[in-house]
C-alpha cells in the first residue's frame, strides 16, 4: 500500500494545537524550541498560551502551523518512518508528500528539501509579504460548499462591483474558496445562498490569500527563495499550482505555489488518489506551468 503524506494550511490552527505532543515527546518539542530559536522569539507561546486572533494573524499562523507539522513527523521519524531513506527504499510504501498552501513548504522540509530553520524564516517572511499586500480586515476568504467551481466563479465576478473577488481554492467538487475585498467576498455569501449553496461561511485567516491581490509577495518570494539551499525531495511532491508531482528528475524542487494563483486542491488529490505519476502540461491563469521536459517552473508566493 502507497501512502501520501498532507500537510494543512493556513485556517486549521487552534489555540493549543501539539502542547500535549510536545509535553509527550522529546522530538516534538526540539522542533518547536529550533523554530523559536530561527524566528527569535517565543512561537511556542503564542500557539499555547496566546490569543485565537493572535495566532491567526498570517504571520504567526503560517511558521506555527509548520511547526506543528514537523513535530508530528519527527516523532513518526523516531518511531520507524524515514522519509530521508533512498527512493528506492520508500518506493514501496511512501509515495507522495503534499501540502494545502503553505502545507507545501512544511512537505518540502519533511522530505528534506528545506531545512527546518530556514522553512520557518521563509514562511515569517511569506506571511508578512502577504499581510502587507493587504492590511488587515480589508481582505477575506469565505468557503462556499455545494457549489461547483463555475458556479462559484459566476458568484466571485457578480460580487466583485469594481473590488476583487475571485475563485481561489478549488477543494473538492462543491467546495470552493473564494478570495479578495471583505466587503465584496461578504457579498459573496449572500450571492451564494441565492445560487443554491449548502452553506456560505468566512475563513478564520486575515488576509485574501490565493487571489490578484497577492501579487507583491511574489517579488519578495523570489529573493527569500533564491537565497537557501533547495535540495531534491526524498519523495515527490505534488504541487498545487502545477497538480503534478515535482521530483529531482521531473521537476523544480524550488516549486511551491503563489500566493496569486488558485490552488488546485481537487485537482493534486486526484493525481494522489492515481497511485501513479501524473502529469498535467495545463498553465494556470498567469501561464505557469511545466515545459516541453517536464520541468516546473519557479513558483514563488
Amino acid at each position: 500500500m502507497s501512502i501520501a503524506f498532507t500537510f494543512p494550511g493556513q485556517g486549521s490552527q487552534t489555540v493549543g494545537m501539539d502542547e500535549a505532543l510536545a509535553e509527550a515527546f522529546p522530538e516534538a518539542r526540539v522542533v518547536f524550541e529550533e523554530v523559536d530559536d530561527a524566528l527569535g522569539e517565543s512561537l511556542s507561546r503564542v500557539m499555547w498560551e496566546g490569543s485565537e486572533d493572535e495566532l491567526t494573524l498570517t504571520t504567526n499562523a503560517q511558521p506555527t502551523l509548520m511547526a506543528v507539522s514537523l513535530a508530528a513527523m519527527r516523532v513518526l521519524e523516531a518511531r520507524g518512518l524515514d522519509l530521508k531513506a533512498s527512493m528506492a527504499d520508500l518506493k514501496a510504501s511512501m509515495a507522495y508528500v503534499a501540502g494545502h498552501p503553505l502545507g507545501e513548504y512544511s512537505a518540502l522540509a519533511a522530505a528534506g528539501s528545506i531545512k527546518l530553520a530556514d522553512t520557518a524564516r521563509l514562511l515569517r517572511t511569506r506571511s508578512k509579504a502577504m499581510q502587507e499586500a493587504v492590511p488587515v480586515r480589508e481582505g477575506a476568504m469565505a468557503a462556499l460548499l455545494g457549489l461547483d467551481f463555475e458556479a462559484a466563479s459566476e458568484v466571485a465576478a457578480a460580487a466583485a462591483v469594481g473590488e476583487v473577488c475571485e475563485a481561489a481554492n478549488d477543494n473538492a467538487p462543491e467546495q470552493v474558496v473564494v478570495s479578495g475585498h471583505i466587503a465584496a467576498v461578504e457579498r459573496a455569501l449572500g450571492l451564494a445562498n441565492d445560487k443554491g449553496a449548502r452553506r456560505a461561511l468566512l475563513l478564520p485567516v486575515s488576509a485574501p490569500f490565493h487571489c490578484s491581490l497577492m501579487a507583491p509577495a511574489a517579488k519578495v518570494m523570489a529573493e527569500a527563495l533564491a537565497e537557501i539551499e533547495i535540495a531534491s525531495p526524498a519523495v515527490p511532491l505534488v504541487a498545487n499550482v502545477l497538480a503534478a508531482p515535482i521530483t529531482e528528475s521531473c521537476g523544480n524542487p524550488h516549486a511551491v505555489g503563489r500566493a496569486g494563483d488558485r490552488t488546485r486542491a481537487l485537482a493534486r488529490i486526484r493525481c494522489l488518489a492515481g497511485g501513479e505519476q501524473c502529469h498535467d502540461h495545463r498553465q494556470n491563469r498567469r501561464g505557469q506551468g511545466t515545459d516541453r521536459h517536464g520541468q516546473a517552473h519557479r513558483q514563488v508566493a
